[in-house]
């Protein structure tokens, strides 16, 4: 009888393992489709801090992006928040500039869920320190490549897009600034 109920046990386990496998399964983010550059009309890219779309290349788009926990890791980049800077328009929050000096960020779609991260603060931790920054902008995952974002690409779907001042408060040197691997959390 023993050795019955461990096999009817083992059976019951992976019956229950393959019946929670889809959900984690539909839980991942895939992509959901792809843009097809297009240079300027007028030949004219931001590019202070980002790449300009090269005219014919498929890019990958998101609505989605990796589950947010206590510790999520994402992409640190950076963009200039001001009058001028890298996209041109005021942020989304707000409808407002906001200063390099200030630690502000934009979050990859998924993240920014419809505004609802808008004005509230996240925790990001690298290179052995913390800065908490306030959710002011998307960086759009699911469009690119046209006038509204100054053709630039999509952003990746596990980007935060920083501020100076956010570069400047984890202690990174100016010549590492770019791209930097973090943790960030709601704070």
């Amino acid at each position: 009888m023993g050795k019955r109920f461990c096999l009817s046990a083992s059976l019951l386990l992976i019956v229950l393992l393959s019946a929670t496998c889809p959900k984690i399964e539909a839980q991942t983010c895939r992509p959901s489709g792809s843009i097809r550059g297009k240079k300027s009309p007028s030949g004219h890219c931001n590019t202070e801090n980002d790449l300009c779309c090269i005219a014919g290349k498929l890019y990958t788009t998101y609505k989605c992006s990796p589950p947010v926990s206590q510790s999520t890791k994402a992409v640190l980049t950076i963009n200039s928040f001001e009058k001028g800077g890298d996209d041109g328009s005021p942020s989304k929050c707000d409808n407002r500039y906001h200063s390099d000096d200030t630690p502000v960020v934009a979050l990859s779609t998924g993240w920014f869920n419809n505004e609802s991260r808008c004005l509230k603060n996240i925790k990001i931790s690298a290179n052995g320190r913390s800065v908490v920054a306030m959710v002011v902008d998307e960086c759009d995952s699911a469009m690119g490549c046209d006038s509204d974002h100054d053709y630039q690409p999509p952003c990746p779907n596990n980007i935060v897009v920083a501020s100076r001042a956010v570069w400047e408060a984890l202690g990174v040197p100016l010549s590492h600034w770019g791209e930097l691997d973090i943790i960030w959390s709601d704070a």
